[in-house]
């Protein structure tokens, strides 16, 4: 290999600002990606970053300017009549511990003191081409800090984590009353999440980047919310309207009463008029659920007659009178 100095086009006393710069221009010009029509681009790729890899490292540059490493990095011993251990770095064992592992892409895993600048001067140039940081194709001279190596991909493209999918039942107090649910994210992490007014089953809420963590200094996924209803042993929920059967009993209903009737807030006395039939629906305005416009929906109260649960002498006697001093009809036209 050329002397690091003349490849980089700088002084043997050049400043490290000054090394740096030049790197950086030529690692950019002749990058792969930018000349993909240019096979001879990979080659000067690999001499420049070599070059880097013995002037950018203070302790290499010391070893070269005394004569003590090559252009590429291997020890100069000259002992029973032959030049260096220039292979032993080929079978791991690396010349006496000057240098690390040389993979085939001619580049270093391993390299001194000076790896981590290389490394992040590189994978600023390659997110520069618009690949985020992601391994010079063709494998010929990038470092093995940036194109993948032994310790893993550290230039490859940031990975954005995977959305989690979390279920959240929520009962209808809840929606109507706190506005929140709690739920856990990947992380283990238990959060409040706020329920928009006028949600209903089965719309989601994002949280974005509080899903699972991304590869390779990625961003985190999100955490998308189901929203699910819980059944309530009181409410049936259509839209933003909710409905209640209200049982009452005939003489409620003949006479007319007032009621302590649930609310998703607590309980308001209903009045029921004298002579409400089973299947009466009574409207109370604005106890229904929250709506996207501010408002709420309305409770629909269903009158439900109940007789006793047992038999009465006297309740029989009654009916029998009423049904023979004052008979009516409870059908219509349409069933006859």
């Amino acid at each position: 290999m050329r002397d690091p100095y003349s490849v980089l086009g700088v002084a043997k006393n050049a400043s490290e600002s000054d090394i740096k710069k030049a790197f950086r221009k030529l690692a950019k010009k002749y990058h792969p990606d930018q000349n993909k029509d240019d096979p001879g681009a990979q080659s000067r790729f690999a001499e420049v970053n070599q070059a880097y890899e013995i002037v950018g490292d203070k302790d290499k540059r010391a070893q070269f300017d005394r004569g003590e490493i090559d252009a590429e990095g291997k020890p100069k011993f000259q002992a029973h009549g032959f030049d260096g251990f220039s292979d032993f770095s080929e079978f791991g064992g690396g010349g006496g511990g000057a240098r690390g592992f040389r993979g085939q892409s001619g580049g270093f895993s391993g390299a001194g003191g000076g790896a981590g600048s290389f490394d992040d001067i590189l994978n600023d140039i390659l997110g520069g081409f618009g690949g985020g940081g992601r391994r010079a194709r063709g494998g010929g001279g990038a470092s093995a800090g940036a194109a993948g190596g032994a310790g893993g991909p550290r230039g490859a493209a940031p990975q954005k984590g995977k959305n989690a999918e979390i279920v959240a039942r929520v009962s209808l107090e809840e929606l109507a009353v706190s506005a929140k649910t709690q739920v856990t994210l990947p992380s283990g992490k238990t959060v409040n999440v706020n329920i928009p007014a006028g949600t209903g089953e089965g719309e989601k809420i994002r949280l974005r980047g509080q899903g699972y963590p991304g590869e390779f200094g990625g961003p985190a996924g999100d955490a998308v919310v189901e929203i699910r209803l819980r059944p309530h042993k009181l409410f049936e929920v259509r839209g933003a309207d909710l409905h209640l059967d209200l049982p009452v009993t005939l003489y409620e209903a003949v006479l007319g009463a007032k009621i302590r009737t649930p609310i998703l807030t607590g309980a308001v006395n209903l009045s029921i008029p004298a002579g409400s039939s089973s299947g009466k629906v009574m409207r109370l305005k604005g106890k229904g659920l929250p709506t996207r416009g501010g408002g709420h929906g309305d409770l629909l109260v269903r009158i439900e007659i109940q007789l006793p649960a047992r038999s009465d002498g006297e309740f029989e006697t009654l009916m029998k009178a009423w049904r023979d001093i004052t008979p009516y009809s409870a059908r219509g036209p349409e069933f006859d």
